[in-house]
């Protein structure tokens, strides 16, 4: 069944009919008017409350279908997750930085909705990951601690920020010590007061602007100077010396765990998640900042940029399968040449929501073309036929055959 989708204009999304959530929503529904000024960040798809599809044809919500006709769930599904579809998907089109944040695990997303259920909504994890349709930046995870190491013995400003004392023992920490000394050392950042963050923000903004090129790109000075445009002496200007820098290329993917600090920075892409409103934010932000519980509940696991990404397996000559170690969710992402014709979607034992990004076929009584939503049943087996364009698809589903 066709889905109608609700688009979100946060702030930070891509104006107008640059944003790509835009440009999807308008061509499956032609009435939707796009305001050139109007940031478009987020197309939701699924049964979140804030934002719940429907079904096109009948308005009736998605919800409502499913508590109608759990069996549409899958049966692994309902025994893992209840009567509830356990995943969101979304396409992003990003403008301006995210916040530095993290999405704390079951355990501590228990805790935070007892002790503040105001912030956090409710008691469930939120682990996520990116796909990217365009070159998408990121911030995520800590670097290897020789990296970061390299950039407090060559940036004053970040010695100022940390504190001298601290920042000397963490470069002369070794194996035995270097973790523990590295989360003295975030905390300390994160916690630095404002007047210290503004005063060695612009010190270093200045000296960048009389660096050589090569020294500029070696102390992320482009970067820096982007984020302080955005956010003017927020002390998430200075993470970019903890995290990892990443630059994905169309079809890569990036997985986000529980306590693992991150921060999108600009692109766009396909989005799935555990369906859960958990976010511990600490900069990069004007919405409410937790940094104490941020820098309490971080792993502090460091490792190279390249070992964040999320690599798919293959299915067939057509279909990548990307699955993260959780349950709660998987994407296949679907792209067949118009030369084959027609294709078979492989029957899931998850429910399952599939957009399509671009080209253009049929399914049953549905015309596909870029930006239409369909809702598939558990153990459904659809083929698409009149396969006039390449076809790209990207279909979510519960993740329960690994588990």
């Amino acid at each position: 069944m066709e889905l109608q989708c609700e688009v979100q204009t946060y702030e930070w999304g891509k104006l107008g009919l640059d944003s790509k959530v835009a440009v999807l929503h308008k061509l499956s529904n032609p009435t939707f008017e796009v305001g050139e000024d109007t940031p478009y960040a987020e197309l939701w798809m699924g049964t979140h409350r804030n934002a719940p599809s429907r079904v096109k044809e009948t308005g009736e919500l998605l919800s409502a279908v499913i508590e109608t006709k759990p069996e549409y769930l899958g049966e692994s599904v309902r025994l893992m997750f209840g009567n509830e579809l356990p995943f969101l998907l979304k396409i992003l089109s990003i403008n301006k930085a995210l916040s530095i944040q993290a999405h704390p695990s079951k355990e501590i997303a228990r805790e935070l909705h007892k002790s503040n259920p105001e912030v956090y909504k409710n008691p469930n994890h939120k682990p996520e990951f990116a796909i990217a349709l365009t070159p998408f930046e990121a911030l995520c995870g800590f670097r290897p601690i020789a990296e970061i190491k390299e950039f407090m013995k060559n940036i004053r400003e970040l010695r100022a920020i940390v504190g001298v004392d601290i920042s000397e023992k963490f470069i002369l920490s070794d194996a035995a010590n270097e973790k523990d000394m590295l989360k003295t050392c975030f905390r300390s950042l994160m916690l630095c007061p404002q007047d210290v963050v503004s005063a060695q923000l612009k010190q270093l903004l200045f000296k960048f602007s009389g660096r050589d090129e090569k020294t500029r790109e070696e102390q992320m000075a482009p970067l820096l100077e982007r984020l302080y445009s955005q956010f003017p002496d927020d002390i998430g200007c200075f993470v970019v010396y903890f995290l990892n820098y990443v630059v994905l290329q169309p079809n890569e993917a990036i997985y986000l765990g529980a306590n693992e600090p991150h921060a999108y920075l600009s692109g766009d892409c396909v989005e799935c998640m555990a369906c859960s409103d958990n976010i511990v934010r600490a900069g990069l932000t004007p919405k409410y900042k937790d940094v104490e519980t941020l820098c309490r509940i971080l792993t502090y696991q460091t490792k190279p940029a390249r070992e964040q990404l999320l690599r798919p397996t293959v299915e067939d000559a057509y279909c990548q399968a990307f699955k993260p170690p959780v349950p709660d969710f998987a994407v296949i992402k679907i792209e067949v040449p118009a030369a084959v014709g027609d294709y078979t979607l492989k029957p899931r034992q998850s429910a399952s929501v599939l957009i399509v990004i671009g080209g253009g076929g049929r399914m049953g009584s549905t015309r596909l073309k870029a930006g239409t939503v369909v809702f598939i049943p558990a153990n459904e087996k659809y083929e698409i036929v009149d396969i006039t364009q390449d076809i790209l698809m990207f279909q979510a589903m519960a993740n329960v055959d690994m588990f």
